[in-house]
């Protein structure tokens, strides 16, 4: 079997079997084209290729996967982040692992293979102030001010991606039992998550007051978010959205549709939520993801304490 068969094989599986989404897909299909470029000495530095091309997955050795780590590392076009060659490191050692559990090879080379550290990097959120001059910032009654301000109320009130958001459908939206949402994840996994009364009355106005005119732009659509053309709001679209809203609102820190998830978990662990609370709210598979919201929460703590404690300091 050749490598690109091998590697399609892979992508069905995770596809099909796994139920992987289609962005998350086409993340794996791109780091295999990396490792398997690789592989076939196309890099343009000679020196970081393997000594020769291999074109038979039986002849890759656990020596070939630690020489590509090392090669994303210092590759003289563009050296990635510790990060970025994570990632690209634990879908090939999927891919290998794969190999295995199909008997195309005998060991799985890959499994010792160690990727580099990462840099702790806390989210960054807002303050509570902040999102309400976020929000407030919203404020209107035309048709796009209304659209923008259930877009952001709904982004805080759930802590949803904004894949998840700009994906809802009307029909997801029940005015006359809107107390949660059923949002969809990654790996098409759904969840229910609760929604407050700020949000509720938001998207309230715009389906009444909004959603009407603008579907008249355009072809009909089941979408719930409509941009002015009629069509369904795209990430790009719910990130300019945010940005002009921060603009008006006179922060001074950057802003993203994330920062909104961000600022969701660390308001709910700061009030006193069980962290496995927020795990389930946020659909994280592990807590382990979602404990490092725990650590801003502590920074805060220490701060106030500081602040605040006569024999702090």
């Amino acid at each position: 079997m050749s490598i690109a068969t091998a590697v399609n094989g892979y992508l069905r599986h995770v596809a099909v079997e796994r139920g992987l989404a289609a962005n998350t897909v086409a993340a794996y299909r791109r780091d295999l084209g990396i490792y398997t470029a690789w592989l076939a000495g196309e890099p343009g530095d000679t020196d970081a290729a393997p000594p020769r091309p291999i074109t038979d997955l039986r002849a890759v050795t656990r020596h070939h996967v630690s020489a590509f780590v090392q090669y994303l590392g210092l590759r003289p076009e563009s050296p990635l982040t510790a990060a970025s060659i994570a990632r690209i490191l634990s879908t090939v050692r999927g891919f290998h692992r794969f190999l295995l559990g199909e008997s195309l090879v005998e060991t799985d080379v890959s499994h010792d293979s160690k990727p580099p550290k990462i840099a702790l990097r806390l989210p960054k959120a807002i303050s509570i102030e902040q999102v309400a001059a976020l929000l407030a910032a919203t404020d209107g009654d035309d048709v796009q001010r209304l659209r923008d301000k259930a877009l952001l109320e709904l982004l805080y009130a759930t802590g949803a991606r904004v894949s998840e958001v700009v994906d809802l459908n009307v029909d997801d939206v029940r005015l006359d039992d809107f107390d949660s949402v059923r949002l969809t994840g990654k790996g098409d996994k759904q969840r229910i998550v609760p929604v407050g009364s700020f949000a509720r009355a938001a998207v309230s106005d715009y389906l009444v007051r909004a959603r009407p005119t603008l579907s008249t732009r355009g072809r009909s659509t089941p979408a719930l978010f409509l941009g002015v053309r009629g069509q369904r709001v795209s990430r790009q679209n719910a990130w300019l959205i945010i940005r002009a809203a921060a603009e008006r609102a006179g922060l001074t820190v950057p802003v993203s549709p994330h920062t909104l998830r961000h600022s969701f978990a660390t308001h709910l662990l700061a009030g006193g939520a069980d962290v496995r609370v927020v795990q389930e709210l946020l659909g994280h598979s592990s807590v382990a993801t979602t404990q490092i919201y725990t650590l801003v929460t502590a920074d805060t703590l220490r701060d106030m304490y500081t602040l605040s404690h006569p024999r702090a300091r």
